[in-house]
């Protein structure tokens, strides 16, 4: 049967031939009985997942070797639409062979790439992509239940687009790093929101808990408070050739205070700041040693690099500092 001839137009186009072929002749629809797993020596786990975003459901069946820890068969039975009956049983597919720990790893990305004709061509359009993140979830149950643990301890991260399994941190990272301004711009980087389209904003065909328009909105504001910030101490501390000449004997004197003064004083000296001059590319500080510094070996020599260093570290490295 055409693929127009079942849902017509450009819908059905989207689609792949390999999803619209496992639609109607899934290769690893079924289940495995209790018996067989136990006449092979092999432990049975059956789990259930629904997404309640469109009532659909799958079971999925593991034959695992207890001592390999290998899928040795697998199975599955869909209850809902086609897309739902091909992902399910490329996951299958996916699965078997593997052990848990690796199965445990396929994501509903590798699902929806395996079922692709072509690698840059989405499989399905993008408002079934939830079907392979289904597929995904339930891949989760059974190893939960295999292992004996909870189904929450194989996510790590705060996962905001299911379809594209891109995490809370991310997000955040990605659009800090590139300066990104608009959803538009973090699908291009990340794919999130790319496709079923519910974690760009609320309304979507399910309620999230996070959105792409909220995550932005609040790095966003994240990143000019940290603007702000910036200016403000370039304003206070910064900009050391723009200050005015009290301006920068205050802040030189407040490094000296901070990271310098007190080496000098124990060992029974100290200095103090005589002159700034501008001597273009450089500003030269004139000082002049106190007590046991004044005419000390060292004084042109390390405790005098010791000062500049510290100077062109915290201010500007065009200070020079010349001791009278």
């Amino acid at each position: 049967m055409a693929k127009s001839d079942l849902l017509g137009g450009s819908l059905w186009d989207e689609y792949s031939d390999k999803v619209t072929t496992l639609m109607n002749n899934p290769l690893n629809q079924g289940e495995i009985t209790e018996e067989t797993a136990v006449a092979n020596g092999h432990k049975l786990i059956v789990a259930d997942f629904g997404a309640e975003s469109c009532g659909d459901a799958v079971r999925l069946y593991w034959e695992v070797n207890p001592e390999s820890e290998i899928i040795v068969d697998a199975k599955f039975k869909s209850f809902g639409c086609g897309t739902a009956i091909a992902s399910s049983d490329m996951m299958v597919e996916l699965c078997r062979g593997k052990t848990v720990d690796q199965a445990v790893k396929i994501t509903n990305i590798d699902v929806e790439m395996a079922l692709r004709d072509e690698p840059g061509t989405p499989a399905v359009p993008p408002q079934k992509m939830h079907c392979s993140v289904m597929a995904y979830d339930v891949i989760k149950k059974a190893a939960s239940l295999y292992k004996g643990v909870d189904v929450d301890s194989f996510e790590d991260e705060i996962i905001v687009c299911e379809c594209a399994r891109v995490s809370l941190g991310t997000l955040q990272e990605v659009i800090k790093l590139n300066d990104l301004k608009s959803v538009a711009e973090i699908t291009d980087y990340t794919k999130a929101g790319g496709f079923c389209k519910s974690c760009i904003k609320p309304g979507g065909h399910e309620d999230r808990e996070y959105y792409l328009v909220d995550i932005l909105a609040d790095v966003r504001r994240e990143m000019d408070e940290e603007k702000m910030a910036a200016a403000a101490d370039a304003g206070s501390a910064g900009d050391f050739k723009a200050m005015t000449l009290v301006q920068k004997i205050k802040a030189i004197d407040e490094v000296i205070d901070e990271s310098v003064r007190q080496f000098l004083v124990m060992d029974g000296g100290n200095m103090e700041v005589i002159d700034i001059k501008d001597a273009d590319p450089y500003i030269d500080v004139y000082i002049r040693y106190l007590g046991a510094c004044n005419g000390c070996a060292s004084s042109t020599t390390g405790t005098l690099y010791a000062i500049e260093t510290t100077l062109k570290e915290k201010l500007t490295p065009d200070i020079r500092v010349l001791p009278i």
